[in-house]
C-alpha cells in the first residue's frame, strides 16, 4: 500500500458568493418602508499552508477533489449572508505548486507559508445597498460571483542540507541511521529505500539535515528505477554526498564506474552542477572493501573530490565526515543572500486606463474585455428587466458606449462581453442612457421593450427582397 506520495494533481474549487436579496421593509402603518435586502456572503477560499508535521501528499492522492464552502444569500431586514468556510490544506515544507502546463505558481518553503490556490466569489449586493437618490427602491439585487475552480499540481521537494546519492544497497540508509536518529528500513537487497528519509545531524554548533535518496541506476534521469521520481528531492540540497560501495559483489561494478554513472545521471537531470561534492567510500569494515578504498582514493582525490573512508557498521570515520559536512553547510548558508522582509508594492493604474478594451471581430461584432464589465455581467440577473437596465447604466458610466462609438459600432451591432467560450452577446442600442427617469414600474425597464435595431433592419431587408421578387414575378418580357 502506498504510504509516500510526492506528486499529486489536485482539483480545487472555491466557494460561490451568496446572492443579494431584493426585499422591501414591511411594517404596520408603514407602507413605504423602503428596501431592506441584505448582501450575500463571500465564498470561501482554498489555501495551501505549510505544516511541518505533514511529510507526504498521500491525503490528496486519495482525495484529490477539494471544495470550500459557499456564501449564504442575503435576507430581508438588512441581514447579510454568512461568509463561506475557508478550506485550509496543510502541505509539507518544500511543496511546489504548478499549473497544468508546468508553470510554477508558488514555492512553499517555511512553516506557515501560504498560497491561495482558489479564491472565493464575491457576494452579491442586496437592494438596500443598491438604493440611491434616483433609484430609491430597486426591485432587484446582484447575484453572487462563482468561485474560482481549476487544477493544480503539487510536487514535494525535500528541504535538506545534504543529499546522499548512490547505487542501491550502497549503504546510504545505514549511514544516515548512524549519523542521525533516523530509523530507515535497512536490508541486504536493492531498492530497500522506497521513500526519501530525513535525519538531523549535530556537529559542534552546526545543526543540519541529511536526506537519504532512493538508489539511482543507469537511466534514472529517463525514468528507470526510482530515480526520476525522487531526483527532485536533491534540488534544494547544498551538498551532494556520493556513497560508493567498496564491497559490492557485482563483478562489473567498482567505485569509479559507480561515481561516473551517478554523475552522468545528475548531469542529465540538470541544475545540480554548482553543488559541492563529497565522496564517501563505505563498508571499509570488509577486508576487501578496505583494500579497494585505498586503491581508488588517489584517483578520486586527483579529480578534486574530498574522500572519506567510513564504515556505518563499525562507526569508523563518521565524526570526520559529519564535521566536514557541517563546514560546507555553514559556508553555503553564509553565502546565501540575506532574506529581506516582504515589501508591499502599490502600483496604481494609469490615469488613462479605462480598465477594459473594445475589439472589433468582424461580422458586426465587438468584444468587450475587462475585469469590471465581465464581473458586472456575472452579477446580473437577466430575468429581471430592471437589473439589465442597471447593467446598461453601469456600462455607460464606465465609458463602454463611447469606446464602441470610437470603434465604429452602429446601432444593432453585436456586442460580446467576456471570453469567447463564456460571453454574453446582445444587440447594442446607443440610446441606452443612464438615469432613473427612464425607468417604469419597479422591476421593469422600457428600454428593453423597444424593437431591436438589428431586427428592424433585417425586417426591412426582407420586405425589400419580397417586393423585388413580386415585381420580378409580375414582369412580362413579351409585353
Amino acid at each position: 500500500m502506498t504510504t509516500f506520495v510526492d506528486r499529486v494533481e489536485l482539483h480545487v474549487a472555491a466557494g460561490n458568493g451568496g446572492h443579494g436579496c431584493a426585499s422591501v421593509h414591511r411594517e404596520k402603518f408603514k407602507p413605504l418602508g423602503g428596501p431592506d435586502g441584505g448582501n450575500g456572503g463571500r465564498g470561501g477560499d482554498v489555501t495551501l499552508v505549510v505544516d511541518q508535521s505533514v511529510t507526504t501528499l498521500l491525503d490528496y492522492h486519495h482525495s484529490p477533489h477539494r471544495k470550500a464552502g459557499n456564501g449564504k444569500p442575503g435576507e430581508g431586514g438588512n441581514r447579510s449572508g454568512k461568509d463561506g468556510q475557508d478550506l485550509v490544506l496543510p502541505v509539507p515544507d518544500g511543496t511546489v505548486v504548478l499549473d497544468k502546463q508546468g508553470r510554477v505558481l508558488a514555492d512553499l518553503v517555511g512553516q506557515g507559508t501560504s498560497y491561495v490556490a482558489a479564491q472565493g466569489g464575491r457576494g452579491g449586493l442586496g437592494n438596500a445597498a443598491l438604493a440611491s437618490a434616483r433609484r430609491k427602491a430597486p426591485g432587484f439585487a446582484l447575484l453572487g460571483e462563482p468561485g474560482h475552480t481549476g487544477d493544480i499540481v503539487l510536487e514535494l521537494k525535500t528541504v535538506a542540507d545534504v543529499a546522499l546519492v548512490g547505487y542501491p544497497s550502497a549503504g546510504k540508509s545505514s549511514l544516515i541511521s548512524v549519523l542521525s536518529a533516523a530509523k530507515p528500513k535497512i536490508a541486504d537487497y536493492p531498492f530497500t529505500t522506497l521513500v526519501p528519509n530525513l535525519g538531523v545531524v549535530t556537529a559542534g554548533s552546526t545543526v543540519y539535515t541529511v536526506a537519504d535518496v532512493p538508489g539511482l541506476i543507469p537511466g534514472a534521469s529517463q525514468g528507470r528505477g526510482l530515480g526520476l521520481e525522487f531526483l527532485r528531492h536533491v534540488e534544494r540540497c547544498s551538498v551532494l554526498v556520493h556513497v560508493l560501495d567498496t564491497a559490492t559483489l557485482e563483478s562489473e561494478r567498482d567505485p569509479l564506474s559507480d561515481l561516473d554513472t551517478i554523475e552522468e545521471e545528475l548531469r542529465s537531470y540538470g541544475g545540480l552542477d554548482d553543488r559541492p561534492r563529497i565522496v564517501v567510500l563505505n563498508k571499509i569494515d570488509v577486508p576487501d572493501g578496505k583494500d579497494l578504498a585505498e586503491m581508488v582514493r588517489p584517483d578520486l582525490e586527483s579529480r578534486g573530490y574530498r574522500v572519506f573512508e567510513v564504515s556505518a557498521v563499525a562507526h569508523t570515520g563518521l565524526k570526520e565526515l559529519s564535521f566536514a559536512l557541517a563546514e560546507i553547510v555553514a559556508k553555503a548558508r553564509a553565502a546565501k543572500p540575506r532574506q529581506e522582509a516582504t515589501r508591499i508594492v502599490i502600483r496604481p493604474k494609469a490615469v488613462d486606463d479605462a480598465g477594459f478594451t473594445v475589439t472589433p471581430e468582424g461580422d458586426d461584432l465587438y468584444r468587450v474585455r475587462g475585469e469590471k464589465p465581465e464581473r458586472w455581467v456575472r452579477q446580473t440577473d437577466f430575468s429581471n428587466d430592471e437589473a439589465v437596465g442597471y447593467l446598461a447604466d453601469r456600462l455607460n458610466r464606465l465609458g463602454v458606449e463611447d469606446e464602441l462609438v470610437k470603434a465604429g459600432a452602429r446601432a444593432g451591432d453585436g456586442v460580446a462581453i467576456g471570453p469567447e467560450d463564456d460571453a454574453v452577446v446582445f444587440d447594442w442600442e446607443p440610446s441606452m442612457a443612464a438615469g432613473a427617469e427612464m425607468l417604469g414600474r419597479r422591476g421593469e425597464d422600457h428600454r428593453l421593450e423597444a424593437p431591436r435595431p438589428a431586427a428592424v433592419r433585417r425586417r426591412d431587408r426582407d420586405a425589400e427582397r419580397d417586393e423585388a421578387d413580386a415585381e420580378y414575378r409580375g414582369f412580362d418580357p413579351f409585353s
